[in-house]
């Protein structure tokens, strides 16, 4: 169509196709209207409608059912809990054994005591001294000495060892003196007092575990200040009493209250 002037007017879309565009057919025909018209086709691929994979929102297919966690993590899991509950239960056996043992006697503790007593000692055993001490009243030394059989069958018997001047030694110019040192030695001793008396005869099975434990104690003393194997211990307690209050130096220590030799203990060749 051609306007006043000379100016060339192309005709309107309507005019050009009086049904529209949405009346043209698909394909070709489409794509050269799109372009005689002014719009740039161009491919847009709808979101979520891929024709090469699934959706977004759906995964890939890894084998595991979905919602439950790998076989590994799920076995951790469970040794997790068993840890937990063990601890738990463990706990709970032992304050229940505690609190049997410092409760006054009763029917519970009196049937369990050969139970509660084995959970207890040498480890966990109470006492109320840290609110009403006892101090004691004697001084006491505890010796050992060690006997070795030779190839040739002759038996070698060391020297005394004084195993209470070694810790006192250990404690003295230390700012953070360990607790087994001041006081597993002492305490291993007064035990075995306890259960034995005057008698070096074991008479319950709790006197036979002190015996025991005084003799490893001992062992382990020894075997970290001297080199060498041995097969026997002997240990000798010396008792003297306390120094008066303002006793002049040098004074002659008092005689000893007593001097109790023990019999002498069968241990490994290598002193355990």
């Amino acid at each position: 169509m051609t306007a006043r002037g000379g100016i060339h007017v192309p005709p309107r879309a309507a005019e050009a196709d009086p049904q529209g565009p949405q009346t043209r057919g698909s394909g070709p025909e489409r794509a050269r209207w799109a372009v005689s018209s002014g719009i740039d086709s161009a491919g847009v691929r709808e979101a979520g409608r891929s024709d090469d994979g699934p959706f977004p929102w759906k995964g890939h297919d890894d084998g595991e059912p979905r919602g439950k966690p790998p076989s590994g993590a799920r076995a951790l899991r469970t040794g997790l809990h068993t840890a937990v509950l063990l601890c738990l239960a463990t706990t709970l056996v032992h304050v229940g054994a505690v609190f049997l043992h410092v409760a006054p006697p009763n029917p519970v503790s009196r049937r369990y005591s050969r139970q509660i007593d084995a959970w207890m000692y040498p480890l966990f055993e109470q006492n109320w001294r840290l609110f009403a001490p006892n101090p004691d009243s004697v001084n006491r030394r505890v010796l050992a000495r060690t006997a070795h059989t030779a190839p040739n069958g002759s038996v070698r018997v060391s020297p005394w060892t004084d195993l209470t001047a070694l810790d006192r030694a250990a404690v003295e110019h230390d700012p953070f003196p360990s607790h087994t040192a001041q006081n597993l030695l002492r305490r291993a001793w007064a035990s075995y007092v306890d259960t034995h008396g005057g008698d070096d005869t074991a008479h319950s099975p709790r006197a036979v575990m002190i015996q025991k434990y005084l003799r490893n104690t001992a062992v382990e003393r020894v075997a970290e200040h001297r080199n060498g194997t041995f097969e026997f211990i002997q240990l000798r307690v010396v008792t003297l009493p306390v120094a008066a209050p303002g006793s002049a130096i040098g004074h002659q220590p008092s005689a000893p209250v007593e001097n109790r030799l023990l019999p002498w203990w069968k241990v490994t060749p290598h002193g355990n």
